[in-house]
């Protein structure tokens, strides 16, 4: 099984992703994660991925598609992967699907989280506050929603027309939204 969790920055995504991995044996490809192993690798491309973060843009579509492609034989080995952070625009999904059908595979559901947009701001500030992550910081918070509000919103229409489309309440505790997440998967 192949699934896109779908929500802004902290809507809850990575934690979701991890109770799954621990739960069904799933792969996590989390861009974030692999942008910060880039970014601490001190690599050109990790160098290049930490200015255009600490700007709070979104890094090119080719950069995160070559990551993902890294790590899709991983993910087909242990029979699934979830998308996390993944895609964020109609070009990226329809270079996901292109590259799944390469392998004949699919994205088989898509699960959006439906948050609060300032109940993310408040829950980003403690995030920062806690880990002191760079791409947390609460004014580049705000930068990183306003472009994922804008270049993501054609992704819900782009998977409700495929019928892959289910939206959960990612405003509930850790153990509801998983369950509204499972029955999901479950269905």
């Amino acid at each position: 099984m192949n699934l896109i969790l779908f929500g802004p920055p902290a809507a809850g995504k990575g934690t979701q992703a991890k109770r799954l991995v621990e739960g069904r044996g799933m792969v996590q490809l989390s861009t974030g994660d692999m942008l910060r192993a880039a970014i601490a690798s001190g690599s050109e491309l990790g160098l290049k991925v930490k200015d255009v973060l600490a700007r709070g843009d979104l890094v090119t579509d080719e950069i995160v598609i070559a990551l993902i492609e890294a790590r899709l034989p991983e993910a087909e080995a242990a029979g699934g992967a979830i998308f996390d952070g993944f895609p964020r625009t109609v070009a990226q999904a329809e270079a996901l699907d292109a590259m799944l059908a390469k392998r004949g595979a699919k994205i088989d559901s898509v699960i959006r989280l439906k948050v609060d947009d300032a109940a993310l701001t408040d829950r980003i500030g403690k995030r920062f506050a806690e880990q002191g992550r760079a791409d947390d910081n609460p004014e580049t918070f705000k930068d990183r929603l306003a472009v994922y509000n804008r270049q993501t919103a054609p992704l819900l229409p782009y998977y409700e027309g495929q019928g892959k489309l289910t939206e959960v309440d990612g405003m509930g505790d850790i153990a509801a939204v998983a369950a509204a997440i499972d029955a999901a998967l479950d269905a």
